[in-house]
């Protein structure tokens, strides 16, 4: 008994060694793994996504910038939305945690490498990366995580 023991500890800690490094409880943009369906499916943190700071971090001009892009019924208060991005009322219908997620992590993987929609938790955004976001995202896993949560409010 006590060899199946040592062999089960084993495993476990070889398996909890093959993880993704986190820090401080998130996932890095450099170990965010994608189904073949460009999904997400694994929470990029263990703190669930706040739909409330979502709302804020999707309005905001400075980080998010989504209503740059996006028409959204829920933040009519606010002024100038775009029309290069779909429509995002009722989106929750239309898409799973996991698809929202992975459009919000990577566009090019869960959309289209055409796609103008940056990718909000990556490292590396291409060739007209802003200065300040050289080598780090635009967005922390729990930012991503929150704007998740907010989205799924949005349904029809």
């Amino acid at each position: 008994m006590k060899s199946k023991t040592r062999l089960a500890a084993g495993l476990l800690l070889a398996g909890l060694m093959a993880m993704p490094a986190q820090a401080g409880g998130e996932v890095d943009a450099d170990d965010v793994v994608f189904n073949e369906d460009g999904e997400v499916v694994a929470a990029l943190t263990a703190e669930p996504g706040n739909a409330e700071r979502g709302r804020e971090w999707f309005q905001n001009r400075k980080l998010g910038n989504c209503l740059a892009c996006h028409q959204n019924d829920d933040l009519a208060e606010q002024p100038f939305h775009g029309e290069v991005g779909p429509e995002l009322n009722g989106v929750a219908d239309r898409y799973s945690t996991a698809a929202l997620r992975g459009i919000v992590v990577n566009s090019k993987i869960a959309l289209s490498e055409e796609t103008m929609m940056p990718s909000f938790y990556r490292k590396t955004n291409g060739a007209r990366t802003a200065k300040d976001f050289k080598d780090k995202s635009i967005l922390t896993a729990q930012q991503v995580e929150d704007v998740v949560a907010y989205l799924l409010t949005l349904k029809e």
